[in-house]
């Protein structure tokens, strides 16, 4: 084993309502492998960007779930990038940008088969993989295009359109319906007024105390062909669930498609907010469908080509809340407890991602001038 230790953030105690200061705990007990310490086929990544999502509490307790619970004593399930720093792979060479589930540490040692290349597009980063080129944009395209069934004319609403998710899918409704309306909703004048500048019809800040009259008279609202709305959406996609979700429900179009991606108002809630107009389903003869984006596995490389020529070419923005920076107090691995609240008390914009490292390989080896990674 090498001198080097991996911080470890680890699953203490499963949480019955918000995260609780005695939820996670810190490690710092695990030695690092080194080459010869590995198996065949194994490798040694050191973690760059690690992303935190809505959803991460849900992994948390014991219920059905698309994924089994972090067991007790495990570090905290997460999406991230990094790269390999020691490997017995012939297809996986030291330097090399991955992505895989590589958790809340800075060290993720297994098989390599676990571990995926990242794929170069034209002005990429590490970075971008756990943002527009990761599950967050691939959610958002997949949702929109495949779940939603987005036509050009449609009055679409999203829900936390300022989220890691919502802020792609926000601009994608806008590239991929001129004609019609995009109406979102966020959590603060300053996201409201971001998104008012991309160019969507309106967006209303769910904190306030009339935000359902709002939104109800943003969907009457003439669209950009001065056609008048008749108060109902086509697509509704929903990253809050909750009451908005309830009141949306009563505001839809024939055949109008309802995107289930998150719940994030209920998702610390010990009594989620319930739901009763569901019957409105029936009459308007609408869909409501739940996806994981994981179903579209096989299509990654097609969602990933449009989004990052979107990027190249200047037509999707992405924001960015990084911690873990060394700009606060707390830095790496051990600022994901507190990114990860961030998430639920608004703080953020756009994805929140924990900066670990920045993968430059001469200072790894070297412990010496540092200099930029790019993929």
């Amino acid at each position: 084993m090498s001198s080097k230790t991996n911080t470890r953030i680890v699953l203490q105690s499963r949480p019955k309502g918000p995260i609780e200061p005695d939820t996670f705990k810190t490690d710092k007990s695990e030695r690092v492998p080194t080459e010869k310490d590995l198996k065949d086929g194994e490798v040694v990544v050191r973690v760059m960007w690690i992303s935190l999502d809505a959803s991460m509490t849900t992994w948390l307790k014991e219920f059905r779930n698309y994924l089994p619970p972090v067991k007790l004593g495990a570090v905290m399930r997460a999406s991230a990038v990094g790269k390999i720093v020691a490997s017995k792979c012939p297809n996986r060479k030291v330097g090399q940008s991955v992505e895989g589930t590589f958790g809340w540490q800075e060290y993720w040692t297994g098989p390599s088969k676990h571990t995926e290349a990242l794929k170069a597009f034209e002005g990429s980063t590490e970075r971008d993989y756990v943002g527009p080129l990761g599950t967050s944009g691939l959610t958002a395209y997949f949702g929109l295009k495949d779940i939603g069934k987005i036509k050009n004319g449609d009055t679409v609403v999203i829900s936390g359109a300022a989220g890691s998710v919502g802020i792609i899918v926000t601009q994608l409704a806008l590239l991929l319906n001129p004609k019609g309306r995009v109406i979102t909703t966020a959590g603060s004048p300053a996201k409201c007024k971001q998104l008012k500048e991309m160019g969507c019809h309106a967006a209303i800040n769910y904190k306030d105390k009339d935000w359902r009259k709002q939104l109800g008279a943003a969907m009457k609202d003439e669209d950009k062909s001065g056609k008048k709305g008749n108060g109902w959406a086509d697509v509704y996609f929903d990253n809050v669930g909750g009451e908005m979700l309830d009141f949306m429900l009563g505001r839809l179009n024939e055949f109008a498609r309802i995107v289930m991606c998150g719940a994030i108002s209920d998702y610390n809630s010990a009594q989620p907010y319930p739901i009763r107009n569901y019957q409105a389903l029936i009459s308007t003869k609408s869909t409501m469908q739940g996806f994981i984006v994981f179903q579209f596995a096989e299509r990654y490389d097609e969602g990933r080509e449009y989004l990052s020529k979107l990027l190249k070419d200047g037509k999707l923005k992405y924001e960015w809340t990084v911690v873990g920076d060394g700009k606060d107090k707390l830095k790496s691995v051990e600022a994901c407890v507190d990114g990860l609240q961030g998430l639920y008390e608004g703080r953020n914009v756009g994805k929140t991602v924990v900066k670990v490292w920045d993968g430059n390989m001469f200072e790894y080896q070297n412990d010496s001038k540092k200099r930029d990674s790019k993929l």
